[in-house]
C-alpha cells in the first residue's frame, strides 16, 4: 500500500550504512517488523487481536484476545502491505504468509486500523522505508483459482453477467453444502430471537418475504436470482402460488430441478436457466421476488433493472427487492475490492437512496423499506463457525485456497456489516394500476 507511491524509495534507502556489522537477517527483519508495527497500530497493538511473530514471540504482549495475527515468514508484512490495495494482504493471506488464530472477524479489525490511517507524509515516507528493508520473497505462482477470473466482453451484457454468476455460484454445490442451511439459502437469515438457530431463521426469512408480497393460492410468482430453489418451494408449498424462478447457474439449477422432483411440486414450481432479461415483456406476474441479485446488476444498469421487472408484473402487483447496499458508515475506496477481484466479480453495491431513485423512474410505489443488517451479520458469523467446522471437507471439494478465500471473505462480510459498513434492504414496491391503486394491506399486521 505504501511502497507503491513512493516506487524510488528503495533506490534511495542506505541499508550498508546503518546496519549493524555481521546484523543476522531475521534479526533486522524483527526489528523492522516491530517498529513498522508501532507506526501503524500504535503502543498498544489491536483491541480484539494480538500478533505473534514467525519466532514466537508476541506483540506488543501475549494476553490472550478473540483472534491472533500468525506472521509465518520475515518478510510477512511487505506482502501484505506493499501493494495499494487490500487485495494485496488477501493473496498475502491465501499464500500463507500469515495466518488467524480464533475469531476471523475480530482479526479484521486491522482492515479497520488501516483503512483509517491518516499518514502524515514524513510517516508514510519512513514506514515505505521500513517496508523495503523487508526481505523480498518473491510471490508464489497464482493457482487455477486466483487465475480463473477472466470476463470479457462489456460489463454487465448478459454473456459477461453469465460468467460472472457461474464463477460464484457454480464452484461446487457440495462445498456450499458444507455451510449454508438445508435449504440452501444464500441469503440473510432473520432471527426472531437470540437463540433462533440458522435453520430456523432462514425459514422465517422465507416466510417474512412471502408475508410482505401479501402471496394468495392461485397467484404467479416470479423469483428473480431463485438461487437453489428455496423460496419457490416455501412458497408453493405454503401459499400455493405457481412459483417460476430463473439462474443463470447451472448448478443451482441443477439442484433446484432435483428438488422439485423430490418434493413432488413440478406442477406448481419451474425453474428457467435464463437471464431475466430474456424473459418476454409480458404482464404475468401477480409478485415478483429479487433476492441477493440486484448486487450483480450494476449501478447503470439499475433504472433498466426496475423498468423490466415492472414491464413482468402485472398492474397492482407488488417486487420485493433484496438486496446489499452501503452501510451508513460505508468508506469510499477506490482501491481494488478483494470482494469483487476474487469472489463476486463484477459485484455493485449503490446506497439504498439510490436503488429508491431508480424504482421511482420505473414509476415504482415504494411501500416499505426494512433493514436487516444484524440480522446478516449473525447469519454470516453461523456459515463462517459452519465452514471451520467443515475444514477437511471443503478442502476436498475446492482445495486450501478457496477455504481461505472463503473464510476471509464470510469473516470479512460480518465485520463489515456489524460495524455498518454495509447493510441489507429489503424493500417492497407496488406497481400501482390505472387508478393510482395499489394492493398492499393497509398496516403490517398481517406481516
Amino acid at each position: 500500500m505504501i511502497l507503491d507511491r513512493y516506487p524510488g524509495l528503495i533506490l534511495k534507502r542506505k541499508p550498508a550504512a546503518r546496519q549493524r556489522a555481521n546484523q543476522p537477517v531475521e534479526d533486522k527483519a524483527l526489528r523492522v517488523t516491530l517498529e513498522i508495527m508501532g507506526n501503524l497500530l500504535g503502543p498498544t497493538g489491536l483491541r480484539r487481536a494480538n500478533i505473534r511473530l514467525w519466532n514466537g514471540s508476541y506483540w506488543p504482549d501475549s494476553e490472550p484476545k478473540p483472534a491472533t495475527f500468525v506472521l509465518n515468514r520475515p518478510s510477512a508484512l511487505r506482502e501484505m502491505l506493499a501493494g495499494d490495495s487490500e487485495a494485496c494482504v488477501v493473496e498475502a493471506y491465501l499464500h500463507g504468509a500469515f495466518e488467524v488464530e480464533g475469531d476471523m472477524t475480530a482479526a479484521c479489525d486491522f482492515a479497520d486500523v488501516l483503512d483509517e490511517q491518516t499518514f502524515g507524509w514524513t510517516k508514510t515516507l519512513s514506514t515505505a522505508r521500513q517496508l523495503a528493508q523487508l526481505p523480498n520473497t518473491a510471490a508464489p505462482a497464482r493457482t487455477n483459482w486466483l487465475r480463473s477470473v477472466k470476463l470479457n466482453g462489456e460489463k454487465h451484457s448478459l454473456g459477461r453477467d453469465q460468467r460472472a454468476i457461474q464463477f460464484h455460484y457454480d464452484v461446487s454445490n457440495e462445498f456450499y453444502a458444507l455451510w449454508l442451511d438445508p435449504r440452501m439459502v444464500y441469503s440473510c437469515g432473520y432471527f426472531q430471537t437470540a437463540d433462533t438457530s440458522l435453520e430456523q431463521a432462514q425459514v422465517d426469512k422465507l416466510d417474512l418475504i412471502c408475508r410482505k408480497l401479501d402471496l394468495r393460492p392461485g397467484e404467479r410468482l416470479l423469483d428473480i436470482g431463485s438461487g437453489w430453489g428455496a423460496l419457490l418451494l416455501h412458497a408453493a408449498r405454503h401459499y400455493g402460488v405457481q412459483a417460476e424462478g430463473v439462474t443463470l447457474s447451472q448448478r443451482q439449477f441443477d439442484w433446484t430441478v432435483k428438488r422439485i422432483e423430490e418434493e413432488s411440486l413440478g406442477n406448481r414450481v419451474k425453474v428457467r436457466l435464463c437471464d431475466y432479461r430474456a424473459l418476454a415483456d409480458v404482464e404475468d406476474y401477480d409478485k415478483i421476488a429479487s433476492v441477493g441479485m440486484v448486487e450483480h446488476v450494476g449501478t447503470s444498469r439499475l433504472p433498466d433493472y426496475f423498468k423490466k421487472v415492472s414491464t413482468l408484473l402485472k398492474p397492482g402487483g407488488l417486487f420485493l427487492n433484496h438486496g446489499i447496499g452501503f452501510g451508513p458508515r460505508m468508506r469510499k475506496n477506490e482501491k481494488e475490492n478483494f470482494i469483487e477481484k476474487f469472489v463476486f466479480p463484477d459485484s455493485e453495491l449503490q446506497p439504498i437512496g439510490l436503488m429508491l431513485a431508480a424504482a421511482g423512474e420505473a414509476q415504482f410505489d415504494v411501500r416499505d423499506v426494512e433493514s436487516l443488517r444484524e440480522h446478516y451479520a449473525k447469519t454470516l458469523r453461523h456459515w463462517l463457525t459452519r465452514l471451520e467446522d467443515h475444514h477437511a471437507e471443503a478442502l476436498v471439494e475446492v482445495g486450501e485456497e478457496a477455504y481461505r478465500l472463503w473464510r476471509l471473505y464470510l469473516a470479512g462480510s460480518a465485520h463489515g456489516f456489524q460495524r455498518a459498513h454495509l447493510s441489507v434492504y429489503q424493500t417492497l414496491l407496488a406497481k400501482t394500476d390505472a387508478f393510482g391503486t395499489a394492493r398492499v394491506p393497509l398496516t403490517r399486521a398481517n406481516w
